[in-house]
């Protein structure tokens, strides 16, 4: 299933799929200033009343945003002209879903850091505060109690799969990732990705005062090398492979 974090990116991808909505976009995108209906008109081709249909599918879409144009003077006649320009956020869409963004956020806040530790240990302290971060945010926000072993399997489960991971159940009492969030870098650097990603689950779990359950590396398991499972069940297997 992809991420629903991929949703939004595959709806405005969908918009895009007429060949007018996407040279108009294009257009909003160079013409540095607000476009109006008639500007997209005359860049596309149409007529006034078909660009206004394109534009508006995009506003809906999350690609444009529009305002009206503010006039100093009062009008004697008519309404001020509807503007659209483009939104500032990014469109991707990955499947099966990754993290570079939330890797790089984790390599910054390491670099950053003036523990005395090595850069390597730094960035796995700030992997686990990151995933920390998300699980309190989630507790607060579901209030779930005390976590019995399912209870925090199934609430780290839904917490990964709404910030966009891939989880799933591969067998009874026990939660995976599909496949690895900052795959293709575990590839090149394996032992260093995997424990930031051991890390970050670990500190979700940790947030989610999930005790119950704990994170282990798994890495000959075919699928992420991180795993959920209730705690003593298993024990940490070390790294001896790469993500997939």
């Amino acid at each position: 299933m992809v991420s629903r974090v991929n949703d939004a990116a595959i709806v405005a991808l969908a918009a895009l799929g007429d060949e007018s909505r996407r040279r108009m976009f294009e257009f909003a995108r160079r013409a540095g200033r607000p476009i109006s209906r008639d500007d997209a008109a005359a860049e596309v081709g149409i007529s006034r009343k078909l660009a206004a249909f394109h534009l508006e599918r995009l506003v809906e879409a999350g690609l444009l945003r529009s305002h009206f144009e503010h006039v100093a003077r009062l009008r004697k006649v008519g309404r001020a002209p509807k503007l659209y320009e483009p939104v500032g956020t990014d469109l991707r869409v990955s499947i099966p879903p990754r993290q570079p963004d939330l890797l790089a956020e984790i390599l910054l806040d390491g670099a950053l850091s003036d523990e005395p530790v090595s850069p390597l240990e730094s960035a796995r302290r700030a992997a686990f505060r990151r995933g920390e971060r998300l699980g309190e945010q989630e507790r607060a926000r579901s209030r779930p109690g005390r976590l019995s072993a399912e209870r925090a399997l199934t609430l780290s489960e839904a917490t990964l799969s709404g910030a966009g991971f891939e989880p799933v159940r591969p067998r009874p009492g026990c939660v995976r990732l599909r496949s690895c969030p900052f795959h293709p870098l575990a590839e090149a650097q394996p032992e260093a990705v995997c424990g930031f990603n051991h890390a970050f689950v670990s500190g979700l779990l940790s947030g989610l005062e999930a005790n119950t359950v704990e994170a282990v590396l798994d890495p000959d398991g075919g699928e992420c090398c991180v795993e959920i499972t209730a705690a003593g069940t298993a024990s940490d297997r070390g790294f001896e492979g790469s993500g997939q």
